[in-house]
């Protein structure tokens, strides 16, 4: 479906390469998934693999809940991701490079992907990366006006992570966020604000103040004292008429 001679070789291989296989040549170190995608070699490798693609084009590949994603910077630097709905994980926008499976079908209120039907924020009109690709094919005379010169792509500046989202971290559609797609796209989105899901650190910060603020009883020895006391007052006789 996505092999045309209309796509370039990297992006054929993103779409379809399975990350986060154990890397053969590094069998035996630790880390050795293959999380990072070199788009001169179009090929998948670990960070072990690093050395001869030095002066390479290279993707970071992320996993959220079994399924690939990459940074919406790093990809707006390859082609046009306009309506490409977006997500928050660790401070950093991400999109998913496939289609994810859907149990069933929803048709409610909102947006839909114009490709497989799933259920979206407005104005968002694409899941992932690879539905906008499968839309352009259909409807547009190649990609070449969508995809962009990069000649410099190096990985993250913080330093080289797994890729891993653990499960502390939040993931949800970005919100009021105004995203860039570059010259020769579809122009600015400006994506409307969503509610946020609370971290466990905001709930277990609820949970501290509504302990604090619960109010307090006196204990139950002074209580007891107290009904004590009160029984061993002289008892007064209503007066006989």
């Amino acid at each position: 479906m996505l092999f045309s001679s209309h796509i370039p070789r990297w992006l054929q291989v993103l779409v379809t390469e399975k990350f986060f296989n154990a890397c053969i040549i590094h069998e035996e170190a630790k880390k050795n998934e293959k999380n990072i995608f070199c788009l001169d070699c179009c090929i998948s490798i670990c960070s072990h693999c690093l050395s001869p693609h030095s002066s390479h084009r290279l993707l970071q590949i992320r996993r959220y809940v079994y399924h690939d994603v990459i940074r919406l910077d790093d990809a707006t630097k390859l082609m046009d991701c306009a309506f490409v709905q977006s997500y928050i994980t660790n401070s950093a926008k991400v999109i998913f490079i496939n289609q994810r499976p859907q149990t069933r079908q929803f048709r409610g209120s909102g947006n839909f992907c114009s490709t497989c039907d799933r259920s979206l924020q407005d104005p968002y009109l694409f899941c992932s990366l690879s539905c906008k690709i499968n839309y352009l094919l259909r409807t547009e005379d190649g990609l070449s006006k969508f995809l962009f010169e990069c000649h410099f792509l190096p990985l993250p500046e913080a330093g080289l992570d797994d890729g891993l989202v653990t499960p502390d971290s939040v993931l949800e559609p970005s919100g009021s966020t105004k995203t860039s797609s570059g010259s020769g796209g579809y122009g600015e989105v400006w994506c409307r604000a969503v509610a946020c899901t609370a971290t466990t650190e905001t709930v277990r910060k609820k949970r501290s103040s509504l302990t604090v603020c619960r109010p307090t009883c006196p204990p139950v020895s002074e209580v007891s004292e107290s009904l004590m006391n009160r029984r061993k007052k002289t008892p007064h006789r209503a007066p006989l008429y």
